[in-house]
């Protein structure tokens, strides 16, 4: 079959860069490579199924008690937010629900506390300090860590929003409804096109020099050597009193991350051997249920708005995949597991400054070395 050419605005232009998949990681890419003049298409099967509708979008290296490597990313991203949030509300004219809110991680014991892998980055919190800065706590908390550099962000109703605002408006192309099934490569394994089934049902292929593969937990369907796999996991959302709940509280299981309406998102289980089953389920519900309960009792009381889930894209040391691919012409930003709202900002600054051959610090070079997928292949799947 004869694989048509990307429509061109003039003869001389390349051929687009394709992402493969629209949700946050992709919007985030492609808009970064937008806004430095290149030509971008994003092929996504269903956005509204992405892990950047589903998260609660907090920026939480510190309270997540992250370490090596992943702390160190983590860090570096949490730094280019307000900036990189500034842009997208700029090219978009949207907000994106960026909130300092700082985030409380209690704890039952002190040894507990003591324990926590960046307990040393977080302010140490007694009995009275908890109840000052959540009102209502529950009985079983005896101390705790605020993480005040620590926040969060409306990536559900705001942030995607306005990334996808942010693209259109930097004339980035979309093919909704597609779903690619497979990457093409020549004679010299160099990456050339992509085989797709497009909305209406046709197969297609697509030819291209370069692709962003940011599928998500879908990853290991289109490449095989990736161990990206799904970790299914529930929540939902409660309508609290405004204010009623300032700091997010990150409890053992169980997380609560007020928005600025009183909005309170709640999440989230944890289900490794789910796989791709669709659908809440009765045990999950309760899960979250008696995390409720056991943070903040009286939010047990408030209304439930609503319940969702979705597949986190994890990874078996539950880092993410960054950098050049298996194939030349392919890159990887996938496999950020619980962290892609928080790592979106440093994964699109580092994967478009890879992609167009910007000189990179000897600090980016290493963290993207730290990330590579050939960190997980064995010496005969390496390229």
């Amino acid at each position: 079959m004869t694989i048509p050419q990307q429509p061109r605005t003039s003869l001389h232009q390349p051929a687009p860069i394709l992402i493969l998949g629209g949700g946050l990681m992709g919007l985030a890419i492609a808009h970064q490579l937008a806004r430095r003049g290149q030509a971008v298409t994003v092929i996504s099967r269903r956005r509204s199924e992405a892990a950047g509708f589903v998260a609660a979008g907090m920026l939480a290296p510190h309270a997540e008690g992250l370490s090596g490597a992943l702390l160190q990313l983590g860090q570096l991203s949490l730094g280019r937010v307000p900036s990189w949030v500034a842009q997208i509300e700029g090219d978009s004219g949207l907000p994106c629900g960026l909130r300092s809110t700082g985030i409380v991680v209690p704890f039952q014991t002190a040894a507990e506390r003591d324990a926590y892998p960046t307990a040393q980055l977080g302010q140490s919190l007694n009995r009275r300090d908890l109840e000052r800065e959540i009102p209502g706590l529950g009985p079983e908390w005896s101390t705790g860590l605020l993480f005040e550099q620590d926040g969060q962000i409306d990536n559900r109703r705001q942030l995607m929003r306005a990334l996808e605002r942010a693209c259109v408006s930097l004339g980035v192309q979309f093919m909704e409804g597609a779903e690619v099934h497979g990457l093409e490569c020549d004679s010299t394994r160099q990456l050339c096109g992509v085989d797709l089934r497009s909305a209406e049902g046709e197969q297609q292929q697509l030819s291209c020099q370069q692709a962003v593969l940011c599928n998500g937990a879908w990853s290991q369907q289109l490449v095989p050597q990736l161990p990206v796999f799904p970790v299914k996991g529930q929540m939902l959302s409660l309508q609290g009193p405004r204010q009623a709940l300032k700091r997010v509280i990150f409890g053992p299981g169980t997380y609560l991350v007020p928005r600025e309406d009183g909005l309170i998102v709640v999440g989230a289980t944890s289900e490794r051997e789910a796989g791709f089953t669709e659908g809440l389920t009765p045990d999950g519900q309760k899960q979250l249920q008696r995390g409720i309960t056991s943070l903040l009792p009286m939010a047990a009381n408030w209304p439930p708005m609503e319940r969702w889930w979705g597949f986190r894209p994890c990874t078996p040391d539950e880092g993410p995949l960054l950098g050049p691919g298996p194939m030349p012409g392919l890159w990887l930003a996938c496999g950020h597991h619980r962290n892609g709202v928080l790592l979106a900002a440093i994964s699109a600054e580092l994967l478009t400054g890879q992609i167009l051959n910007t000189p990179l610090s000897r600090s980016d070079l290493d963290l993207l070395e730290a990330f590579s997928w050939k960190r997980f292949a064995s010496p005969t799947t390496r390229v």
